[in-house]
């Protein structure tokens, strides 16, 4: 999906970074600013980092029994992760003899819960789940592939997670949110139907842009040689600004959607702008192929244009 693979591996540390604010302390300054070559050696570095921290901090003893061990034990068997990153990983294992290992196939990680005492384990347990699950895998030329179905989701969960941050981070003037939209039902009665959640839901007064992040091998979808926007893709967008736009009623206002593509490796991509029914919908890509800052450029240059932001 990504021509360079050490931009990507640069750019995930960045992604990881706002989706989990930990990442930001000075704890993970050096880790920040080390070039990483495979993906496995980020992982690593940041794991054994994160297992220092939390060894200085102290354990959450009724946690640790049930997680620690096996994750960095992969780690270890891994041929793709370099000698300094295993050995520093070895020296956090010496204050795990007494843990007992799970099999991966037995942790159930939707019903870990993170409470006031164990809320720093949060970013650990989310990368342990990507070395478990096995977020990428690479083919025999060496480039970085999605592995399987269940990969590309846990990959979008984390490409949606990292612009929701970053906005909220980098726009202060914005209402940034997970925000669920109401039914505009004639009746008031909305029984059984599906709870509609944005991905990403921007507001300043009344103008609001709904942006749903897909992370996807493939931008589009195709049937006999046509590319078309993935066909749920639009109808989901189109229902939630439709629906939100009736919230506002007869004020003025100017509700909006976007869907936004990680950008692939396809020669077409989309980037096309509709007006439908009085509302904007907007197809584009984000290139994260390219260095951060230019990254940052993309993301800025959506919400500015929206809301005629001039900073």
């Amino acid at each position: 999906m990504i021509k360079d693979k050490s931009i990507l591996i640069n750019n995930i540390y960045h992604m990881l970074a706002y989706a989990f604010q930990t990442l930001n302390r000075g704890n993970y300054e050096d880790v920040a600013v080390e070039p990483f070559e495979e993906m496995y050696d980020l992982l690593a570095a940041i794991l054994a980092k994160g297992i220092g921290v939390q060894l200085k901090q102290g354990l959450y003893r009724e946690y640790i029994n049930r997680q620690e061990e096996l994750p960095v034990m992969l780690l270890l068997r891994n041929a793709r992760v370099k000698t300094e990153y295993k050995d520093d990983l070895k020296k956090k294992m010496l204050f795990f003899s007494n843990v007992d290992m799970l099999e991966p196939a037995s942790i159930k990680w939707s019903v870990i819960r993170f409470q006031r005492n164990n809320q720093t384990y949060r970013m650990l347990i989310s990368i342990c789940q990507l070395i478990i699950e096995g977020m990428l895998i690479t083919t025999d030329a060496g480039d970085y592939k999605l592995a399987i179905f269940v990969d590309e989701q846990r990959m979008c969960r984390l490409y949606e997670k990292f612009i929701l941050e970053y906005y909220s981070k980098h726009f202060p003037e914005l209402s940034v949110s997970v925000s669920q939209i109401p039914w505009s039902v004639d009746d008031g009665i909305g029984t059984m139907l599906p709870v509609m959640q944005s991905d990403i839901h921007l507001q300043k007064g009344n103008t609001v842009l709904i942006i749903d992040a897909k992370y996807y091998s493939h931008t589009t979808q195709t049937q006999y040689d046509k590319h078309t926007i993935h066909s749920n893709n639009m109808y989901q967008i189109f229902t939630y600004v439709k629906n939100r736009d009736y919230d506002f009623g007869d004020e003025e206002h100017k509700v909006s959607g976007m869907l936004l593509y990680a950008k692939t490796e396809e020669e077409i991509q989309p980037d096309n702008v509709y007006q439908m029914h009085g509302n904007q919908i907007t197809v584009r890509t984000l290139d994260l192929n390219l260095p951060f800052e230019k990254i940052a450029e993309q993301l800025n240059a959506i919400v500015k244009s929206h809301f005629a932001l001039y900073l």
